[in-house]
């Protein structure tokens, strides 16, 4: 997930397709990709259980391999039934569609989510669906008093259009990263259902937010009518993710599928690959947020004037970083850079790879593929431009 600067820097910085490049300095560079973690590329595991995977055609539900990972993730979730799709924007198209069923149905949703923001403005495109845009707060959650507003002002008044479902996104990207409370979601879900609506979760990263809490992903889930579960970020895995909800929901879901053309054949090599991510999740997890963490506490050391961080809001996998002197775009191009100053000052060469995330902040994003050396050796490479940069 990607802000519509970091998009745009995108073309312009290029993507590396090995962790080694050549480079002017003469010696090899190291590359550190902090630009999200959909970066990421499927270790030996995974790629030997995608090519082991028995498969059958999952459009017929018959992919054995399918089948598995959706029970498991049913029972992971804590929900009756899930259907695996090719993306987490279908999955969220498709509860979308699920739940408002006539047109014009208003959705009430956070002006910065992934949902509104990063998904081509499907709800209203091909669902029809109105969408009401909320305030978000800086931890990424709605004001309830402002949310039970809008929920009141449509009953029974012609005039407004009507609130069929809130959406919640745990964790909050555009917001760091940030987890939502378990007792908030708890009040939206009794706030929505006094009112007649429904509440579904962008969980794309919802195991980090489990991790987080330090509870079973089930306790979250729990709160809503339906969730999207992404297996390409956080998991590693190349492809797809989850919805789930109930059986009627998810039998319905996969007529959705089906319309979105969504439906796939021997999708049991790519289920495969997020069995093997899922069970790997409590261990990758955990250390991808301590790195995070390092790094946030490593700049706030540096005590440069041209980046501020808060180590407190650093709740999982990402850290925002504030600039200030310089736009945040040129901050990333350094770097990316590599000179013989570099190689001659700190005996590496070492490219940082990231994205502008807003003309004065960048979004660093830790996955599976970034170890603690790592993150040691992008902290040394911030520490030797920020120094190029002066007071």
């Amino acid at each position: 997930m990607l802000s519509r600067l970091a998009r745009a820097a995108a073309l312009r910085l290029g993507a590396p397709c090995a962790r080694w490049l050549g480079n002017r300095a003469g010696v090899p560079a190291h590359v550190v990709d902090l630009r999200s973690d959909t970066v990421t590329r499927p270790g030996p595991a995974m790629r030997r259980a995608m090519a082991e995977a028995v498969v059958g055609d999952d459009d017929y539900g018959e992919d054995p391999t399918v089948r598995e990972l959706q029970e498991k993730a049913a029972q992971l979730l804590g929900v009756e039934q899930t259907l695996f799709v090719p993306t987490n924007t279908m999955a969220n198209l498709i509860c979308v569609m699920g739940h408002c069923r006539r047109r014009g149905s208003q959705l009430l949703l956070g002006q910065e989510c992934h949902l509104h923001v990063y998904e081509q403005g499907g709800v209203a495109q091909i669902a029809g669906v109105h969408s009401h845009l909320l305030p978000d707060l800086p931890h990424g959650t709605l004001d309830l008093d402002e949310l039970e507003r809008v929920l009141t002002r449509g009953l029974g008044n012609p005039y407004h259009p009507v609130c069929e479902l809130v959406c919640l996104e745990n964790t909050h990207s555009s917001s760091g990263g940030r987890v939502l409370p378990i007792d908030y979601l708890r009040q939206v879900h009794l706030l929505a259902q006094s009112h007649g609506a429904r509440v579904h979760l962008d969980g794309a990263r919802l195991m980090n937010a489990a991790v987080a809490l330090r509870v079973p992903p089930a306790r979250i889930v729990e709160h809503c009518d339906s969730v999207s579960f992404c297996l390409s970020k956080g998991l590693g895995a190349p492809v797809g993710a989850l919805v789930g909800g109930p059986k009627d929901f998810i039998q319905e879901a996969w007529r959705l599928r089906k319309a979105l053309g969504g439906g796939m054949r021997q999708a049991g090599v790519l289920a495969a690959a997020a069995l093997v991510g899922l069970a790997e999740a409590e261990e990758e997890l955990p250390r991808d947020h301590e790195n995070a963490r390092r790094f946030a506490r490593g700049l706030q050391a540096l005590a440069s004037p041209h980046c501020s961080v808060d180590p407190a809001a650093v709740e999982t996998n990402m850290v925002l970083v504030k600039v200030a002197g310089l736009p945040a775009a040129d901050l990333c191009q350094r770097l990316q850079a590599v000179s013989p100053d570099e190689v001659a000052q700190t005996g590496h060469a070492v490219r940082v790879l990231l994205f502008p995330w807003t003309e004065q902040s960048v979004r660093a994003v830790w996955h599976r593929d970034v170890s603690t050396q790592d993150t040691e050796l992008a902290l040394r490479k911030w520490e030797f431009v920020l120094r190029q940069l002066g007071p």
